[in-house]
C-alpha cells in the first residue's frame, strides 16, 4: 500500500490536475505518517501490550480501509493526502512489528531472517507498479487490489505463532537520544543508515517517472510509460531477492562489510543513471535494475549493527529513533525529487541521490576501522 498512489500518478493526473508539491505529498505523506506512528507505538508500548500478530493484523486491515478511501476522495485533494499520512502511521504497526516477530525465530541467523522480511517488504513495494500495468488506464483498479492485499495480509498473519526467542519490545527511552550521540559506533551506524535512506525511497518513488521521461526521448510516450512500469517493478523486486542473499552473507562476512558493498554499488548506479539518462533503453534499464538490486540489501544490517552496539535495555529505543530519523529524511528527498527534476532535469536529480550513499560509505568505513569487525 506504500506506493499505491505513486504507481498510478500518471492516470490520476490525466483525470485531474495535481500540483507538483501535492504529487510528492501523496507519497511523502506516507513517510511522515510512518515516523509519527513508529514513535507513537513505541511510546505507548503497544507491542508489549498487544500480541504482535494481532497488532499487525489490526494495523494492516485498518491501513487497507484507509487506502481504499482514495477511491472516494477528490483526486489529489486534502482528504487523499491525509489518507496517505494515516496509512503510513498504520504501516508502522506492520513492518517493525513483523520484524519483531521474525527475529523471535532465531539468533545466529538473524541477518537472514531480517533479510527475508525486508525482501518481502521490497517485493510488496514493487507490486503496485505491476498491478498498475495490468489495470491499464483505471488507477482505481490498483488502489482496490493493493487494499485487498492488505486485508489478505491481516488474515494471514493471524495464523503466525511467536518464536522461541520472542522478547518484549522496549518502549522509547529518552536517554537513547544521548547515547545515539555519545557512542561513536552507534553514531556512525546512524550516519550509514541516513545515507542509505537519502536515496532509497526517492529511488523507489520516482524511478518509474525518471525512466518514463528517459524513454520518452527515444519512443512514443504511450510506449514509454508501460516499459517504465515493467522496468520499475523488476528493479525494485530485484532488491527483494538481494535482501535474502545479503542477510545470509552478513551472518558470515559481517554486517558492516555488506553495507559498504551495497552503498558503493548503489552510489555508482546513481551517477550511472544520471549519465545514461535519455540513452538507449538497453543501457538505462540495466542501470536501474542494478540500482534497485543494490539500494536495499544493507537496510536491515544498519538496525542490526545498532542492536549489536546498544545496551540491551536501550536497543529498542535506539532502533526506533534510528528508524524515525531515517524516514523523516525520506520525506525531504521524496518531496524534493520531482521539484528538483522539474527545475533542473532528472539527470541532476539522479546524480544528487549519490550524495547519500557516499556519506554512508565514509561512515561505514570509519565504523569498520573503529571496531575492527565486519
Amino acid at each position: 500500500m506504500w506506493f499505491s498512489s505513486a504507481a498510478v500518478l500518471p492516470e490520476m493526473l490525466a483525470e485531474a490536475p495535481i500540483s507538483a508539491s501535492r504529487q510528492a505529498l501523496l507519497t511523502s505523506g506516507v513517510q511522515v505518517g510512518f515516523v509519527i506512528g513508529a514513535l507513537l507505538f513505541s511510546v505507548l508500548g503497544l507491542p508489549d501490550r498487544v500480541h504482535p500478530a494481532r497488532l499487525f493484523a489490526g494495523c494492516a486491515a485498518a491501513a487497507a480501509l484507509v487506502n481504499a478511501s482514495l477511491l472516494i476522495s477528490p483526486v489529489g485533494g486534502n482528504a487523499a493526502i491525509a489518507a496517505r499520512v494515516v496509512t503510513g502511521a498504520l504501516l508502522a504497526g506492520v513492518y517493525p512489528v513483523g520484524m519483531k516477530i521474525a527475529v523471535g525465530w532465531g539468533t545466529r541467523d538473524r541477518g537472514f531472517l531480517v533479510g527475508l522480511l525486508v525482501g518481502a517488504l521490497t517485493l510488496g513495494s514493487a507490486s503496485p507498479h505491476l498491478v498498475a500495468l495490468a489495470g491499464g488506464a483505471d488507477w482505481r483498479v490498483t488502489v482496490t487490489v493493493t487494499s485487498l492485499a492488505g486485508l489478505g495480509a491481516a488474515l494471514l498473519v493471524l495464523g503466525v505463532r511467536l518464536g522461541p526467542h520472542h522478547a518484549q519490545a522496549a518502549r522509547f527511552n529518552i536517554r537513547a537520544v544521548t547515547r545515539a550521540w555519545t557512542d561513536r559506533r552507534i553514531r556512525l551506524a546512524y550516519a550509514g543508515y541516513l545515507g542509505h535512506m537519502w536515496e532509497l525511497y526517492a529511488v523507489w518513488s520516482w524511478a518509474g517517472a525518471a525512466m518514463a521521461a528517459s524513454f520518452a526521448l527515444r519512443m512514443a510516450p504511450q510506449d514509454a510509460l508501460p516499459l517504465a512500469r515493467i522496468a520499475t517493478f523488476v528493479a525494485v523486486a530485484a532488491g527483494g531477492l538481494a535482501c535474502i542473499g545479503a542477510g545470509w552473507v552478513a551472518d558470515r562476512i559481517g554486517k558492516a562489510q555488506v553495507a559498504i558493498i551495497a552503498l558503493a554499488v548503489s552510489g555508482t548506479c546513481a551517477l550511472a543513471a544520471a549519465l545514461s539518462f535519455g540513452g538507449p533503453v538497453w543501457i538505462v534499464v540495466p542501470v536501474f535494475v542494478l540500482w534497485g538490486f543494490s539500494v536495499i540489501p544493507d537496510s536491515a544490517q544498519f538496525s542490526a549493527l545498532v542492536a549489536d552496539f546498544a545496551p540491551p535495555e536501550e536497543a529498542g529505543s535506539l532502533m526506533t529513533l534510528q528508524t524515525a530519523l531515517g524516514f523523516a529524511l525520506t520525506f525531504v528527498t521524496v518531496q524534493a525529487a520531482p521539484l528538483v527534476a522539474a527545475a533542473a532535469g532528472w539527470p541532476l536529480m539522479l546524480a544528487l541521490l549519490a550524495l547519500g550513499p557516499a556519506y554512508g560509505l565514509v561512515a561505514m568505513i570509519r565504523l569498520k576501522r573503529l571496531t575492527h569487525v565486519g
